[in-house]
């Protein structure tokens, strides 16, 4: 699974992208969360402030609890605001 992050994620985990052999049991938006916390001290910065993290799953916006099974794509990113 193709896992991306932009703006200040990137710039903490210290790439934009990642390729990766999920675990069996994650199985939601959030506990991919919690696993990717625990690859290490950048992937548990970046996900410190996960309640403000947005994501985005095969390109359609999703909450934590959104299912992963099927997805190609999972993208992280800060919220957005217009201006």
């Amino acid at each position: 699974m193709k896992v991306l992050y932009f703006a200040w994620l990137r710039e903490r985990i210290g790439a934009a992208s990642e390729d990766l052999d999920l675990p069996a049991d994650i199985a939601t938006v959030g506990a991919l969360v919690e696993w990717l916390k625990s690859r290490g001290p950048a992937h548990a910065s970046a996900f410190a402030g996960d309640k403000i993290v947005r994501c985005a799953v095969d390109q359609e916006f999703a909450s934590l609890d959104a299912p992963i099974a099927a997805a190609r794509e999972i993208a992280f990113f800060p919220p957005v605001t217009g201006g």
